[in-house]
């Protein structure tokens, strides 16, 4: 059950805008714990037998970090982690096959049958520092396995870099967020549970086509690009040299650009992949358990998603003029320091 639920508070079009779009406090896993504690989801755990505790579906649908407040036995921790972890989670598994299938690319495809087949429950690997390392058993992998885990962690990084968060996929989440701050009340969706089941897919896509049709309307702009196809194009995206230079480049060039061109012209984005390096026990032949990062440089190494684009409105480039201007200005923008008016 837990598994069947561990996505049922996402909104409209996933994660797009979540950030901005909920009201303070809120995510989709807590939208998630709301629902499976509600009163009509509680009939149907208490109809089954033997009954279930809404309380343990939580434990098991978002995992210990999205539900502090809860007690989480060993055994509880890994049941979560088999469902929802950062790296062997089946929620994980899924979306890049899936992903991988419906985008046509194969950039997400791996060997799961033989990562599922390796994986163990097992005792942390040592660490050198036994004071403060955990003695609480994880999820990890049989030696034999290692590779997959590889591959498994490689094809994320590889669909996060070139899919997820492609330039032209990421316009369009910037086009959805805005036309959603004119056209949702308030700007953010609704957490009463109604009112979040009513939002759906089809609701925001029948709203973009309303919008799109009626000038009128205080989404039209922002529905007319996505209906239309007439998005924001990317004339920057960050560089190893630009960032020698100056770490703050992407935001610095992009003040700039607003100053220069105006807000409503101009878009940012950034991301910076929040979790770190992936260490996992690892069971070797001879029965003992050690760090996979001591035993895989690919993991090691494994870099971590970055990306950093600036966008124009199209309407701006009949003649290159954005370019023209990053080209002119760029080595003077980002050689000043970092808190400097640009």
């Amino acid at each position: 059950m837990a598994a069947l639920c561990h996505d049922i508070g996402h909104l409209p079009f996933s994660h797009a805008a979540e950030k901005d779009l909920l009201p303070e406090g809120w995510n989709h896993e807590r939208l998630t714990r709301e629902l499976i504690a509600s009163d009509e989801m509680q009939m149907i755990w208490n109809s089954i037998t033997p009954p279930l505790r809404s309380d343990d579906i939580v434990k098991l649908a978002v995992g210990n970090k999205q539900a502090p407040d809860l007690k989480f036995s060993d055994w509880e921790t890994i049941l979560a982690e088999i469902i929802s972890g950062d790296a062997f989670g089946v929620d994980r598994i899924d979306y890049l096959l899936r992903d991988s299938l419906h985008t046509g690319v194969a950039y997400g495809r791996f060997d799961y049958y033989r990562l599922i087949d390796t994986l163990r429950i097992l005792p942390p690997a040592p660490s050198g520092e036994s004071e403060d390392r955990s003695t609480e058993p994880a999820l990890g992998i049989e030696h034999g396995g290692l590779q997959s885990a590889e591959a498994l962690l490689l094809a994320r990084y590889f669909m996060f870099s070139q899919v997820y968060y492609h330039h032209v996929r990421k316009i369009y989440d910037i086009h959805l967020r805005d036309f959603l701050l004119k056209a949702l009340p308030d700007g953010k969706y609704p957490v009463t549970i109604k009112e979040h089941l009513e939002m759906t897919d089809s609701k925001i896509i029948s709203m973009l086509h309303e919008a799109c049709q009626k000038t009128d309307n205080p989404g039209h702009h922002h529905a007319d690009r996505i209906i239309n196809r007439k998005h924001f194009k990317c004339f920057y995206q960050r560089t190893p040299n630009d960032l020698k230079i100056n770490p703050a480049a992407g935001r610095l060039i992009s003040e700039a650009a607003e100053k220069e061109f105006g807000e409503d012209k101009i878009r940012y984005d950034r991301y910076i992949q929040e979790s770190g390096i992936m260490d996992f026990p690892v069971l070797l032949k001879d029965g003992s358990v050690v760090s996979s990062l001591s035993l895989s440089q690919v993991l090691e190494k494994l870099p971590v998603v970055a990306v950093e684009y600036i966008f124009n409105d199209p309407d701006l480039d009949t003649e290159n003029t954005v370019e023209k201007w990053l080209q002119k200005n760029k080595k003077d923008i980002i050689s000043q320091p970092e808190g400097e008016d640009t």
